[in-house]
């Protein structure tokens, strides 16, 4: 239901722009287009080359795709100049097993797009598949924006207008284990007898810190010439409790020693207010938000600045400052507040229109997959008898989880109970977590470690099957055996039954200076359980 809310506020939106704002644009429409239309396409052709772009498409033949293997690179377009792209098409299949690809296939987040412009050695386009089309941590999300737009998750568009002199190629480098499935495109451009001599080049560039460097603003793009900066996307892994997001975005243009375009907070950039949530309009959204204020939550964000480019003359760079609120055990003083430096993973893209080649040196790094930050207990090894109260628990295999979990199914609150033992072998601070399964015949269960009350009741009632971290303890557990135990309290009026899904037990890791302070590792949290938010 929010999805189709979001879906129609987007269309309002563009319709009321298109009313009050695009008449030019429309306008332009009736005038005379110069050149010809071309398309690069997947579509099988009688007679093709080993490029697939020769010969008659086949009338006969659905066979419009191919896979790409682990370390081959698939051309998509390779074409003479001069021209410009005005739309990019293409689809695969997600990294969940399926009929076609039984293990699997790559996401993403591990399948690099690049683009050369005139022959370049080095790419004018450089980023992850995923994250040029706002897709970040390897996770499908729905974008519907002007110059990208990912519909349902699994089409991926856009229209950045991107002109070239003499050639252009687009290629697709899969960098996983796995192979890329079942791969359509449509590329479409039009062929020009000339491109103006002072027409810019497109460029986008992907780069990432895990994490971001202690004392610098993180660096989004650096480069030096003449042009105009027109989009960013943002991705954040947080490594501390509490909001990330009160740093600025900091501008500096053609070469000054201080910014003169800096923020007031980094959801004000992304066009928001007071945090971020799930959103997609056509100029800003967040694909993606998973948890407020946990370690471990997730945000990808993007701005076009489609009718606001920034502008400059012989140089930009554009940083973001990587400040917010942390807990106490993370402050010197022990104090919670607004101003702390964190130390979060952040990748982005930039985006942006310059004569020339640009000066940035980022490139993107073959590894991009997230460091794990969690010991993990996986919950479906313990469905014995002696783990559980009345009722059967089974492993079940599950979409949402690559192995499955454990699913407990009594028939009432009585007696309903599941135990994870696990046991720890070095006294240092975690965050305790449960990785937990909602659904439409789920219970609301109480979380005890060694026989102590952790938090509220978790009310595991969803209409749709999902997964949500349920995050119970920050501590420094003492080396010796421990058992999680989950007992059921009841349910939701709107569940239809009081079962229990569980993936895993956790144990999350807390930045060093954790224990570099060392305010709680002298607590007993058995007599005061904290959870840092």
């Amino acid at each position: 239901m929010a999805s189709e809310r979001i879906k129609a506020v987007a269309v309002l939106l563009v319709l009321g722009l298109c009313t009050v704002g695009w008449a030019d644009f429309l306008a332009g429409l009736a005038k005379p287009h110069e050149g010809r239309s071309m398309r690069a396409t997947s579509t099988y052709k009688l007679g093709e080359d080993p490029r697939g772009w020769q010969g008659e498409p086949d009338p006969n033949s659905n066979r419009d795709n191919s896979n790409v293997l682990p370390g081959q690179t698939k051309v998509l377009m390779d074409v003479k100049g001069p021209g410009v792209i005005t739309h990019i098409w293409m689809t695969f299949l997600g990294p969940e097993p399926h009929p076609w690809a039984k293990d699997g296939s790559a996401n993403h987040q591990e399948m690099l797009l690049r683009i050369y412009w005139d022959g370049d050695e080095r790419p004018g386009v450089e980023a992850p598949v995923g994250d040029f089309f706002a897709n970040s941590f390897g996770r499908r999300s729905e974008v519907i924006s002007l110059p990208v737009i990912v519909e349902d998750a699994d089409s991926y568009n856009c229209f950045w207008h991107m002109p070239f002199r003499e050639s252009a190629r687009v290629e697709v480098v899969n960098q996983s284990e796995k192979q890329i499935s079942l791969l359509y495109y449509n590329i479409d451009w039009i062929k020009k007898d000339k491109i103006d001599g002072d027409a810019p080049y497109f460029y986008a560039q992907y780069r990432q810190e895990y994490p971001v460097e202690k004392g610098k603003d993180y660096v989004v793009l650096d480069t030096r010439g003449k042009g105009h900066y027109v989009g960013t996307v943002l991705s954040v892994r947080t490594r501390s409790p509490s909001w990330f997001g009160e740093g600025d975005e900091k501008i500096y243009i053609d070469g000054e020693a201080k910014a003169s375009i800096w923020g007031t907070g980094t959801e004000d950039y992304f066009l928001s207010a007071w945090g971020l949530k799930m959103t997609s309009t056509p100029y800003f959204g967040v694909p993606y938000f998973d948890q407020w204020g946990i370690v471990g939550g997730h945000t990808s964000a993007y701005r076009w600045h489609v009718t606001d480019p920034i502008v400059f003359n012989t140089a930009i760079k554009v940083t973001f400052e990587h400040f917010g609120w942390m807990s106490p055990d993370e402050n010197p003083q022990y104090q919670s507040h607004s101003w702390n430096e964190r130390e979060d993973d952040f990748s982005s893209v930039a985006f942006w229109y310059q004569t020339g080649r640009p000066t940035f040196t980022a490139r993107a790094p073959r590894e991009r997959t997230l460091p794990n930050l969690d010991r993990i207990i996986a919950a479906r090894q313990f469905t014995a008898e002696q783990y559980h109260g009345q009722g059967p628990a089974e492993a079940q295999n599950l979409d949402l989880y690559p192995n499955g979990h454990l699913l407990y199914k009594p028939d009432n609150s009585e007696n309903a109970w599941v135990e994870i033992p696990f046991e720890v072998e070095k006294k240092e601070p975690k965050r305790l977590l449960l990785v937990l399964t909602q659904s439409y015949d789920f219970g609301r269960y109480q979380a005890y470690l060694n026989g102590v009350k952790l938090g509220g009741v978790m009310d595991l009632y969803s209409k749709d099957v999902a997964t949500r971290e349920f995050h119970l303890l920050d501590f420094w557990p003492e080396p010796g055996k421990y058992t999680l135990r989950l007992e059921c309290v009841g349910r939701n009026p709107l569940s239809t039954d009081y079962y229990l899904g569980i993936e895993s037990v956790r144990l999350r890791q807390r930045r060093p200076r954790v224990i570099t302070y060392g305010h709680d590792a002298d607590k007993d949290w058995r007599k005061e359980p904290l959870l840092y938010d």
